[in-house]
């Protein structure tokens, strides 16, 4: 069966009208306060790889519920007054999720390259706690 559009046009088209951050500009947010970081890797990823220290864990198929103030599932991080940069691994599923984001009103950035890049480029990271 053919697509009508492809993952990575899809990725493409939502680059093409959100706010991406570089690495090594992230970097330099992770301590700000004013910053929350939202990892929207599933568990094994982080657990595999460990996580960017301070970051809230959102799975990528609850964010549009967590994010919406009218939705039973809203956690209320999403209510207060911050700068929000979600990642992934790659850049591809943050990318689709912050477009999502945007159609909704909600006003968020990207980590354009990914967690891959921040730990290439030397980023913090730590290791998750296995509950």
């Amino acid at each position: 069966m053919a697509l009508k559009v492809s993952a990575a046009d899809m990725v493409a088209k939502a680059r093409g009208r959100i706010k991406e951050i570089a690495t090594e500009d992230a970097i330099r947010m992770v301590e700000d306060p004013d910053v929350v970081i939202v990892d929207i890797r599933d568990p094994r990823e982080r657990e595999r790889s460990g996580v960017i220290p301070g970051a809230f864990s959102c799975p990528r198929g609850m964010v549009e519920f967590w994010v919406d103030p009218d939705s039973p599932y809203f956690k209320p991080i999403f209510g207060e007054d911050k700068t929000f940069l979600f990642h992934c691994v790659s850049g591809w599923r943050s990318a689709l999720t912050v477009a999502t984001l945007q159609d909704m009103g909600f006003d968020a950035a990207h980590l354009k390259d990914g967690f891959t890049d921040w730990v290439k480029a030397g980023g913090p990271v730590e290791a998750v706690t296995k509950r």
